[in-house]
């Protein structure tokens, strides 16, 4: 059997198809979100946020509770709003507040897991939420529709209030002089972004999430340097990336998420040659 009729062999499962589909829309949204939080120099928050719902998936998974997304949606969306308001902080800037809660959140979380778990394999567990697992692998129809929603939800922002946010990316102070409501906007982008963050655990882990978010745009802001342009290609690379990582990991039973990371990575490389070539 040639890689081809494998590859077409593994597609004709449902739970393949689940994962590309879920999988190539949290990367989407990753990387619309990304090109705002990137170019506001806020592009850690991903980090931050992701070392929260480890915390909170920590303690659900402790309490065993049914459904643990219940906890961890509510309490990173909470943390996504209090970075919010700590970066307008004169105490507490954007990057130092980031960098305090990630430290705390991850402590807690191992912390918790160690003490009141009742795994067999806790350094296993703590490994499979950190680096992803296979859990992209086992997606219910229902998860499969919350990505979708999201999606639309994320594209709808980007479509209906793209000048709005174009403004506030690039000068939240003017902006807002000019009547546009950044604080809502600013919390709005906020909000998706940890909710992306909650789904896109399961697709490459809490500690690469980051890469979903940074990776396209600086890939993108390499050939292009309109807004437009970057978003776009940002978009493109992303789903492709996403894509390519799965297919490879399939095959070749590597890690899914260290796998899409690797991928981006690449295609970084790549769009840097071919952007230092067109700039000769």
């Amino acid at each position: 059997m040639n890689i081809f009729e494998q590859l077409a062999s593994y597609l004709s499962f449902p739970f393949v198809q689940y994962a590309l589909i879920a999988g190539i829309l949290i990367a989407l949204c990753a990387s619309l979100l990304g090109v705002t939080l990137v170019l506001k120099r806020f592009s850690v928050i991903g980090d931050g946020l992701s070392h929260v719902a480890f915390g909170a998936l920590a303690i659900a998974t402790v309490c065993k509770l049914s459904n643990s997304m219940l906890l961890v949606m509510p309490v990173t969306i909470v943390c996504a709003v209090l970075l919010l308001c700590m970066n307008h902080s004169a105490k507490i800037k954007g990057d130092a507040a980031i960098a305090m809660l990630s430290v705390i959140a991850l402590a807690i979380g191992y912390l918790v897991q160690n003490l009141f778990s009742t795994s067999a394999n806790i350094s296993g567990d703590v490994c499979s939420t950190l680096f992803g697992s296979t859990r992209i692998l086992t997606l219910s129809q229902t998860d499969v529709l919350v990505s979708v929603i999201m999606s639309i939800i994320v594209l709808g922002i980007f479509l209906l209030f793209y000048h709005k946010i174009f403004a506030v990316t690039f000068d939240e102070t003017f902006a807002a002089a000019t009547g546009v409501r950044a604080s809502l906007y600013n919390l709005l982008i906020a909000v998706v972004t940890a909710v992306i963050i909650v789904l896109a655990m399961n697709f490459v882990g809490s500690l690469l999430i980051s890469a979903l978010i940074v990776f396209p745009t600086l890939s993108a802001m390499r050939l292009f340097r309109s807004f437009r342009g970057v978003i776009l290609c940002a978009a493109l690379l992303s789903v492709l990336c996403a894509a390519i990582g799965m297919l490879v990991s399939i095959l070749a039973s590597t890690p899914v998420g260290a796998t899409i990371v690797v991928a981006d990575g690449a295609a970084f490389c790549i769009c840097c040659g071919i952007g230092a070539a067109i700039r000769r």
